[in-house]
């Protein structure tokens, strides 16, 4: 009987790890550009972020730091254009993102669909209910946007609810665009 008892114990605790580490991938901190190797490995294999952490609240005030909505300058001075991106790479990053996300379209989960954004204007996918500050960005998600935004997602539209905290990884970035762009 007790033996019983400690399987299901077990499963309980690995059910419950599990459930941990998915609800992780969508608060994850910055990664340092440093990383890389089996924190990167460990991280595909799990589905969900290696160096998580809850990203911090938007302050009021970060609104005035925003870049503007056709800026696509990011903190680090690289650009898209610097990069090739690998679409299978960027499948496999992209399954930190499918904890929020998904690519079929009219598919929302916590986030909204993210099926054809590249050419979308932000704040405009039907179903999904997005903060003030996202719906009125006035961006269009273009490319080079993304790979600013997908950098640090709080600079870019203060206030939104997107609790990651950003790649700074920029071929990882390349790599989940170059993914983003077959769907």
């Amino acid at each position: 009987m007790q033996s019983v008892s400690m399987t299901r114990l077990t499963k309980w605790t690995v059910g419950a790890a599990l459930l941990a580490l998915t609800a992780a991938g969508c608060s994850q901190a910055p990664e340092s550009s440093g990383s890389g190797g089996s924190t990167e490995t460990a991280a595909a294999n799990t589905g969900a972020a290696a160096d998580t952490a809850a990203a911090p609240a938007a302050a009021p005030s970060a609104a005035a730091s925003a870049p503007a909505a056709d800026n696509t300058e990011t903190t680090d001075g690289t650009t898209l254009a610097s990069f090739t991106g690998d679409a299978a790479k960027g499948k496999t990053a992209f399954a930190t993102c499918s904890t929020c996300h998904a690519v079929e379209e009219g598919v929302n989960k916590i986030g909204p669909s993210l099926h054809a954004i590249i050419g979308r204007a932000a704040g405009t996918v039907a179903g999904y209910s997005y903060t003030p500050a996202n719906k009125n960005s006035g961006i269009t998600w273009t490319e080079e946007k993304l790979f600013q935004y997908l950098q640090n997602p709080q600079r870019v539209v203060p206030g939104t609810k997107m609790a990651f905290a950003g790649w700074s990884d920029a071929q990882k970035r390349a790599d989940v665009i170059a993914y983003l762009k077959t769907i």
